[in-house]
């Protein structure tokens, strides 16, 4: 982080003119860590509003997806990995019965956590006698080493229950609304490292919005916001680049030909907010043979009417949509904490809700953290 870089940035953006209340989005679950930790919300002018968005892929993970992976750990022989947070999403499921990885681990089903793709890979070399599904869910950055994976060749035990999103439907879906309720973007550096920045051209040219693509540093950060308010001043929306040391033109090719190559794009939910369009990578007919969904049955259960929505009181689909803050939820710290989830906002480290109270906004409740 460079310090003086960024109280340069903070020191023109208190420069200048007062324009009133701007709301500005930032996607990006990493971006929302940096903020906290910087404490930038405190550090800017009151009048600019920082709202949290649809960026934490723990969160937006279909709730019918890890119940099956909870059912497949338990009802099959297989070993079930999948990314750490994972493990402690919760589903609704009646009480006494597992309702998370974890749970269902403790139940006795073989559910281990990895870091990244290749330790399933690793993992089914090593034991061949036994299948080994690989729980996939994450943004692009996650699907570009899963998608390398697959074409290198997986092992004939290893499977993938993909749940992989794109991100900047979401977003395009919150535009398409009648209330967006944010005035600028900040969109995340790392989907456009592996994407390309164009990805965001939309945004300003569409809808007119002022777009700026930031780093994890509040130095890139600051710029980003620099650049948007000054787009506003000058009503020139445009896409800004703020973090060119990493995000080139173009994204990273070869990542790109591997997506494009091993997976394509379908509709997709999103959990407690709906089927979103062109949102959700699939495995390519040419995997067939490794996709857990077509080669693990599960019977159908008619009593699974609560699909996809979150925990009774639960507003964490609210907070990914960016309508209400982390701890304006009927929930936070009111029996939901990180070490008691009731909602994945509070699972994963780039859930708002988790930040918003490993960062001591605790709404009068003490920690438990």
């Amino acid at each position: 982080m460079n310090d003086q870089e960024a109280r340069d940035w903070l020191q023109r953006i208190r420069a200048l003119p007062d324009q009133g209340p701007v709301r500005i989005m930032n996607v990006c679950g990493g971006h929302e860590r940096s903020i906290s930790l910087a404490g930038l919300r405190d550090a800017l002018p009151p009048a600019i509003e920082l709202i949290p968005g649809p960026g934490c892929p723990v969160c937006v993970c279909p709730e019918e997806d890890v119940y099956r992976a909870i059912r497949l750990a338990l009802e099959t022989d297989a070993i079930l990995v999948a990314f750490g947070d994972m493990l402690r999403v919760p589903v609704n499921v009646p009480r006494g019965e597992p309702r998370s990885l974890e749970q269902a681990r403790a139940a006795g089903a073989d559910v281990r956590p990895i870091a990244s793709p290749a330790e399933a890979a690793r993992l089914a070399l090593a034991r061949p006698e036994r299948p080994v599904i690989f729980f996939a869910a994450g943004f692009e950055t996650t699907m570009a080493p899963v998608a390398a994976l697959l074409a290198e060749g997986l092992p004939g035990n290893l499977f993938l229950l993909l749940s992989g999103r794109l991100t900047w439907p979401a977003v395009a879906m919150l535009l398409d609304s009648e209330t967006p309720g944010f005035d600028a973007l900040i969109a995340p550096g790392h989907v456009s490292t592996v994407m390309g920045p164009e990805e965001w051209q939309f945004v300003p040219e569409r809808h007119g919005l002022p777009t700026a693509v930031a780093g994890f540093g509040p130095e890139s950060l600051l710029a980003a916001i620099h650049s948007v308010l000054r787009q506003r001043l000058e009503q020139q929306c445009f896409l800004d680049n703020c973090y060119p040391e990493v995000v080139r033109p173009g994204g990273n090719p070869t990542a790109r030909a591997l997506l494009t190559q091993t997976l394509g794009v379908t509709d997709a939910n999103w959990r407690g907010i709906g089927v979103i369009s062109d949102s959700g990578f699939v495995l390519r007919e040419a995997f067939a043979a490794h996709d857990a969904r077509r080669q693990f049955a599960l019977a159908e259960k008619p009593e699974r009417r609560r699909t996809g929505e979150m925990p009774p009181g639960c507003d964490c689909a609210r907070v990914v949509l960016g309508r209400i803050y982390p701890d304006q939820c009927r929930l936070y710290g009111k029996g939901c904490n990180p070490r008691s989830p009731i909602g994945p906002c509070m699972v994963s480290d780039e859930g708002a809700c988790r930040i918003w109270w490993r960062h001591g906004i605790h709404s009068g409740v003490p920690s438990e953290a």
